[in-house]
């Protein structure tokens, strides 16, 4: 069975294929969303979702979150005494979705088309593929986003002809693409986006609104759990606007509570900034793409941020039009993924299509450029492969030397937009003799292929010998060898995961600890009477005792929440 993952920054969610379409597969507390967090206790068990965002509010130090914006880099991430890559901390959640589907289906996964942000470079893609690899899966697919998300939307529509354009701010990154569907083919004409622009920011505007209004509390001086309270209390706040225009942060601090109420429109003017920070992606995906925004048919809304009043109205605002909502936006790529992976199957429920992509980045090397009055610049960027090219792609450019009795040319493989090569990625390079000769005389083929998982081919070949080279480039310096993947799989895997029939009650004495924790006077009593009374009957080993006792701990637990 191949499963469709959405691997998200705040949240993640896996989905499968039926006759009636894609379904979303439900954790092992039952709900949809799992949280991408991560903790890891003094006994280095293992917890994911939901029991890890509650102890990242009791242990900060324990845990991890947002990890997903360093993915493919080298940022280590110190969970008590052991580190983690982003990718492996992505490929615990990744472990947990796969054994949470493998308990729904009851059957084995192994494969699956996870998806990421559309504006993901290659390293970053690589490290996601990596992440599954350690999570026991074989990605079949990594799919962008917008792209899963316009699968969802658009693949059973009456319509033959139809352009989105997906609009994805999700909780730390944000995508827009446009995609046109005609006949059997999807093709995405262009993407854009910001990696570091997403809900969390939004949430922290209303931090810093709190801390504007208390100038007595330092920020600075503040520990960890404390600003990890606050930062829950206005994602709290944040979530309100979608019911209320007047939504109210309240936050304990040692033992004094502080309350605020937020206006909606008060607030919408503090994210002045970040909604401005969404206008330059757009123009660009539609300058890219050639399309004025009046040949857009559809704008589909994805990503958990979409749901705040303040996006949907800046969005409709934007593009004179109401957004479509009918897939929740949280859903929307996961159910996508999973089609994806149907296709691969070639099950029958689906249409056949046949799905493009593009290039996110432009793909180039750097050369000496010659100008008037022999007049040379080096360290020039040229491209081969431009950026919002559909993909698969092949390109050629041939170079020649610059010196007399050059011996050698270097193809110094770069990604970026700068027109300055020191100023883009580099990939890595191929060095290649050529024969002595005057300068110009001799030359090599630079041919860039780019296939549909993100795989750089480059092939060099010198025109006087047909001599050829070829490497394939898979990320950055951090990218692993297979022998270093199946190393740290055995790492990984003397890490204790939490048994899953033991979970829900763990996760929810978390609850009942934090709650003791946030509350004062009286109801610090209650909360503690209610922990005392559940921790007994989990110590009865009687099923139908602690059935009785988990149902009514939980009431208890929203009562005190609401």
């Amino acid at each position: 069975m191949i499963v469709g993952i959405d691997l998200g920054t705040t949240n993640s969610l896996v989905a499968y294929f039926t006759e009636d379409g894609p379904k979303i597969i439900p954790n092992r507390l039952g709900k949809n969303l799992t949280p991408s967090v991560v903790s890891i206790d003094q006994e280095e068990q293992v917890y994911v979702g939901e029991l890890a965002r509650e102890r990242m509010l009791l242990y900060p130090d324990s845990a991890a979150s947002v990890f997903k914006r360093d993915m493919g880099s080298k940022k280590q991430f110190k969970l008590l005494h052991k580190t983690f890559l982003a990718e492996e901390l992505s490929a615990l959640v990744l472990r947990a979705l796969k054994e949470d589907a493998e308990a729904f289906l009851k059957e084995e996964v192994t494969e699956a088309v996870i998806s990421v942000p559309a504006y993901f470079d290659d390293a970053r893609r690589r490290a996601t593929k990596r992440a599954g690899e350690l999570a026991g899966l074989t990605v079949e697919r990594i799919i962008s986003e917008p792209t899963a998300a316009a699968i969802a939307y658009g693949l059973y529509q009456n319509k033959d002809r139809a352009r989105f354009l997906v609009f994805d701010l999700g909780g730390g990154t944000f995508d827009v693409s446009i995609l046109e569907l005609f006949d059997t083919i999807l093709e995405v004409r262009a993407v854009a986006g910001d990696n570091f622009l997403g809900g969390e920011d939004f949430t922290a505007v209303l931090e810093t609104m709190f801390f504007d209004k208390f100038t007595e509390l330092d920020r600075l001086a503040l520990d960890e759990k404390t600003l990890r309270h606050i930062h829950k209390q206005a994602d709290i706040c944040k979530l309100g606007f979608s019911e209320n225009r007047v939504s109210k942060m309240r936050c304990k601090v040692g033992e004094k509570l502080y309350e605020m109420d937020v206006e909606l429109p008060k607030y919408e003017e503090a994210c002045g900034e970040l909604l401005e920070r969404i206008r330059k992606p757009v123009k660009r995906s539609l300058s890219d793409a050639h399309i004025r925004l009046s040949d857009i048919d559809k704008v589909v809304l994805v990503g958990g941020a979409t749901k705040s009043p303040v996006i949907r109205r800046f969005v409709s605002k934007l593009f004179k039009m109401l957004p479509d909502i009918n897939i929740n936006p949280d859903e929307a790529v996961a159910l996508g993924a999973a089609i994806q992976g149907a296709m691969k199957e070639r099950k029958d429920a689906i249409k056949e299509v046949i799905l493009t992509d593009v290039c996110p980045f432009t793909l180039g090397t750097e050369v000496v450029r010659e100008w008037d009055n022999n007049r040379f610049e080096d360290g020039v960027f040229c491209p081969i492969i431009d950026r919002n090219t559909v993909i698969p792609a092949s390109r050629t450019e041939r170079l020649y030397t610059v010196r007399d009795n050059q011996k050698k040319i270097c193809v110094n493989v770069l990604q970026g937009e700068s027109r300055f090569a020191a100023n883009n990625l580099s990939l890595g390079e191929l060095l290649i003799d050529v024969p002595p000769a005057k300068a110009g005389e001799e030359a090599v083929d630079v041919t860039y292929t780019y296939d549909i998982n993100s795989i750089l081919e480059v092939e060099v070949k010198v025109i006087s010998t047909q001599k050829v080279m070829k490497k394939v480039f898979l990320g950055r310096d951090v990218d692993m060898t297979q022998e270093e993947i199946e190393e740290r799989l055995k790492t990984l895997s003397y890490l204790k995961i939490h048994p899953r029939d033991r979970e829900e009650n763990k996760y929810l004495l978390l609850r009942g600890e934090r709650i003791y924790e946030e509350s004062i006077g009286d109801d610090r009593f209650f909360a503690e009477a209610a922990i005392r009374k559940f921790e007994k009957a989990l110590n009865s080993y009687d099923n139908g005792e602690i059935e009785r006792a988990k149902e009514e701990f939980k009431k208890f637990l929203e009562k005190m929440e609401e």
